[in-house]
């Protein structure tokens, strides 16, 4: 049977190689911050590029196509040896998440050629690249909620967020760019448009609540004021359906779309700060696994008394009690006995904080499923269905979370055939 230090080097091994593969899975995350970026870019040019029937953006999109195809191509590397050596615990479904996404980024060549001929609309177009995006987040999320570091943990539940918040900004400059371009907000793009910020600000929220400090500072340095001040305004007017001056439409939408794109922009540094941050965390988190282990494997352990010196003791002792005292005060137990109480200590910490973290995502599951039934069955927009479920837990002094699992409870009971 192994012994009592070579488990203890075996699990402090497994430490090491686990921090060693999240660290990956974090890189992972900043390339496909950066493909969602630029994919953001050539979706809105895109629906403008439509909007306008051919006589706008036609030479940007084709720049920020180019951009996205070079950050697809090295995102794919990443994915590639992220799933050379997945984790058994998580590989499945990170790798039907690639695997979906995979399919999608093929079918990228096709959407641009019916795009080029104006085969789609801009709400088609915009839904298709949704798709992409949206898968990609949803590896974002997998490396969230599978990592086992709690630290590590909360900073990719921010960065989450924040892509998420960023995305819905980034469907808003689309949403936004096909309305102006039109002139005019239909009802159905206003009520879109309205949702979208509402949206964004709930994701922002939960950004700012798990971010680390280097993080919140980016993001009180980085949004222009002045910028989100204009950018208020043309909300003001969509949402009100003021129709633009037909010699204004292009202007506006230009306008709109520079805008929008200054406050993605600074999103986007917000998002490289928090990747940074992640990147430095795991790199201390690793340093910190691999002192643990050199210090276990390596003990340190006091001059030890000539031979002759050693019998004389032996001789001296009175009984097996005090060879059993005497091996139990050495140093070398001393330090395997501390070593121990510490490893499970901090084993114990790590745990309690990372289930408290994953509670927070099981929550926010329970409550996105349990909004989607709401949408579904009493036809609420999103928010509506949020408002609802907040005031009926506030009413049965519940939490959302409680609420969310009666409602879904209630739902499973009520679909089950009467026998």
């Amino acid at each position: 049977m192994a012994s009592g230090r070579t488990l203890l080097l075996t699990a402090l091994r497994f430490d090491i190689d686990n921090l060693r593969h999240l660290a990956t899975a974090c890189d992972m995350v900043g390339d496909i911050s950066r493909f969602i970026h630029v994919l953001q870019r050539e979706r809105g040019a895109s629906t403008i590029y439509l909007a306008s029937k051919g006589k706008q953006f036609a030479t940007r999109r084709t720049e920020f196509m180019a951009c996205s195809q070079q950050a697809e191509a090295l995102m794919r590397t990443r994915l590639e040896a992220l799933c050379e050596k997945p984790r058994p615990e998580a590989g499945a479904r990170l790798l039907r998440r690639i695997a979906t996404v995979w399919m999608a980024l093929d079918d990228l060549p096709r959407l641009r050629e019916a795009i080029d001929a104006r085969e789609l609309t801009p709400d088609g177009a915009t839904r298709a690249f949704n798709d992409v995006i949206g898968g990609l987040l949803a590896i974002v999320f997998e490396a969230a909620d599978t990592a086992a570091d709690p630290d590590i943990t909360r900073a990719l539940v921010a960065i989450f967020h924040l892509m998420q918040g960023k995305e819905l900004a980034g469907q808003e400059r689309a949403c936004g760019a096909f309305g102006f371009t039109y002139g005019r907000f239909d009802e159905p793009h206003r009520t879109l448009f309205e949702r979208l910020t509402q949206d964004q600000n709930r994701c922002f929220d939960t950004f700012l609540e798990f971010a680390g400090a280097n993080a919140r500072e980016s993001w009180h340095q980085s949004l222009c004021k002045q910028t989100l001040t204009y950018i208020e305004t043309l909300r003001a007017s969509a949402h009100r359906g003021e129709r633009a001056r037909s010699d204004s439409d292009a202007r506006m939408s230009e306008t709109w779309y520079a805008l929008a794109t200054q406050r993605i922009d600074g999103l986007k540094q917000v998002e490289d700060t928090a990747i940074l941050e992640l990147a430095a965390l795991c790199h201390v988190k690793i340093e910190a696994a691999q002192r643990a282990f050199d210090e276990a494997h390596t003990p340190r352990v006091r001059a030890q008394p000539a031979p002759c010196e050693q019998l004389l003791a032996l001789g001296e002792a009175s009984a097996l009690g005090d060879l059993t005292i005497s091996a139990l005060a050495s140093p070398l137990s001393r330090s395997l006995i501390e070593l121990t109480h510490a490893q499970s200590s901090r084993l114990q910490g790590l745990s309690d904080e990372l289930e408290n973290t994953r509670k927070a995502l099981r929550e926010r599951k329970l409550i996105e499923r349990a909004k989607g039934l709401i949408m579904a069955h009493q036809s609420m927009s999103e928010e509506q269905a949020y408002r609802f479920l907040r005031k009926t837990s506030m009413d049965q002094s519940k939490s959302m979370a409680s609420m969310a699992q009666s409602i879904l409870d209630l739902s499973s009971m009520l679909s089950r055939p009467t026998p």
